[in-house]
């Protein structure tokens, strides 16, 4: 009776669920990974010298000096002319970084992309390496060296974005293309028609939605760098934290925190639901 109840319940079509222990040698290869991981753990805490009592007590300190010397926030500083032109600044840094960024990373990620690459022997590793190099180099990083080639000044931050957003939606991008169907590019192609055709009505209308989405993140991304990078000189609101620490005002070192973390509040809703708009669109 029971097993007729529980064939009836399960879903037609769906084979029966089997049910077994990890036996030998899955189980010794289990738990020795897990052995292995503790261990690798615990050698990883004596070896940097970690001092747990200090990591518990932690919290609490940070609550004290929070309210020592950065409670109340100088709001006031935050709402001057000056700063609010940092503002500006820093989002317009951060829209141009990630405009060019994307520009630049189109055809990377046309040309990295295994199944439409022009060469697969020469462009595509090419590529792959290009990109790989603007990613793997930190924003931070970017800026400092373009700062120190072109000086102080908005120019290092927006073409420190730009080799950020390159290696970042590059990447995404090259992803994206070599998931498409490749059926009705092989139709376009058998037709005669050009590399650039088959951009525009064999992949373009696939990788659409995908793009669209891929863009709008990268330019959530590149705000939140934006508020790094001028720290090291790109300017912005970078360049007015910096200055605070330095002379240590910490009350208004933590207005400009807070007016960051509201800045990328409201980019991470606009973003959030630019997405959603784009993926209905789907």
């Amino acid at each position: 009776m029971s097993s007729t109840a529980n064939t009836s319940a399960r879903p037609q079509g769906d084979p029966p669920r089997e049910w077994h222990r990890f036996r030998f040698p899955e189980s010794l290869y289990r738990w020795g990974g897990v052995m292995l991981a503790l261990l690798f753990l615990s050698y990883s805490f004596v070896y940097l010298n970690i001092p747990l009592d200090r990591f518990l007590g932690m919290f609490g300190r940070i609550g004290q000096v929070i309210a020592d010397r950065y409670y109340p926030p100088d709001i006031e500083y935050v709402t001057e002319p000056d700063y609010l032109a940092s503002v500006v600044d820093t989002i317009q840094m951060a829209y141009l970084g990630a405009l060019f960024g994307m520009l630049m990373a189109i055809p990377l990620g046309w040309f990295g992309s295994y199944n439409m690459t022009p060469s697969r022997g020469f462009v595509y590793p090419v590529a792959r390496l290009l990109t790989m190099a603007a990613r793997a180099v930190h924003e931070t990083i970017w800026a400092i060296l373009f700062v120190t080639i072109l000086g102080f000044g908005m120019l290092a931050g927006v073409l420190a974005l730009t080799m950020f957003c390159t290696g970042f939606a590059g990447k995404l991008f090259a992803e994206e293309i070599e998931a498409i169907d490749m059926g009705p590019v092989e139709a376009i192609r058998a037709t005669g028609a050009s590399e650039l055709n088959v951009m525009a009505y064999g992949v373009f209308p696939q990788v659409r939605v995908a793009f669209t989405g891929i863009g709008i993140y990268t330019w959530d991304v590149a705000f939140r760098a934006a508020t790094v990078v001028g720290f090291f000189g790109a300017g912005g609101m970078g360049w007015y934290l910096k200055r605070n620490v330095l002379q240590i005002e910490t009350e208004r070192v933590a207005a400009i925190l807070l007016s960051i973390i509201v800045l990328v509040l409201i980019s991470e809703g606009v973003s959030a639901w630019a997405r959603s708009r784009v993926a209905r669109a789907k």
